[in-house]
């Protein structure tokens, strides 16, 4: 196989691994073994995180990194289990590592499953919170449960980014190797010794 065919395979398997969604959903984990937004009720049983600042961020998700402190921000929480749905649930957000209270939704049912709480000013400053989660079973003993998160660290490098810029990187060598003699005899040299 030539060298060119050998780069070739390479620039589509890379373009291919850019243009495939499963590598974009939630960090690149798929389903709920490897997806880091989500909250642990019980054994087997979770609830779905992810956060939003509709404002600053339109269209994008976040979980453990918000980008701005003093903007909106929505935090969206799915029930993946129906009978968490008859269970009274309660929020609060604290700012860490003072455990000072900066939001608090009392217990209440929500039969869709779905909960949107909002911070409408944001949080008051730049840091570590953690978000608890208390359900309150009919019967039995409540379920607890928390997340960490940090908000204000500005935006960080997603996945999709370094894999945009390695594409372009790598298209860039390519047109190169394919245009200039010189450039293309040190590739073939480097590969003939990878080879070796």
């Amino acid at each position: 196989m030539n060298k060119i065919k050998i780069l070739n395979k390479f620039f589509f398997i890379l373009v291919s691994l850019f243009f495939s969604s499963a590598v974009f959903a939630h960090g690149g984990a798929a389903g709920t073994d490897t997806d880091q937004c989500k909250f642990e009720l019980e054994p087997g049983h979770w609830i779905h995180y992810t956060a939003y600042q509709p404002k600053s961020y339109p269209g994008e998700e976040f979980c453990g990194n918000i980008p701005s402190a003093d903007s909106m921000i929505q935090l969206v929480f799915d029930y993946q289990d129906i009978r968490y749905r008859n269970m009274k649930v309660s929020f609060e957000v604290t700012k860490e590592p003072e455990g000072t209270t900066i939001f608090k939704q009392e217990p209440k049912q929500h039969k869709s499953g779905t909960v949107v709480l909002g911070l409408k000013e944001g949080v008051p400053e730049a840091g570590d919170y953690l978000i608890h989660i208390t359900l309150e079973p009919a019967t039995g003993e409540r379920l607890d449960a928390h997340m960490a998160f940090r908000a204000g660290a500005g935006q960080a490098t997603t996945l999709g980014d370094i894999l945009l810029y390695l594409l372009f990187l790598f298209a860039g060598i390519y047109v190169a190797y394919l245009s200039h003699a010189g450039f293309k005899q040190k590739i073939d040299d480097l590969l003939g010794k990878v080879k070796e």
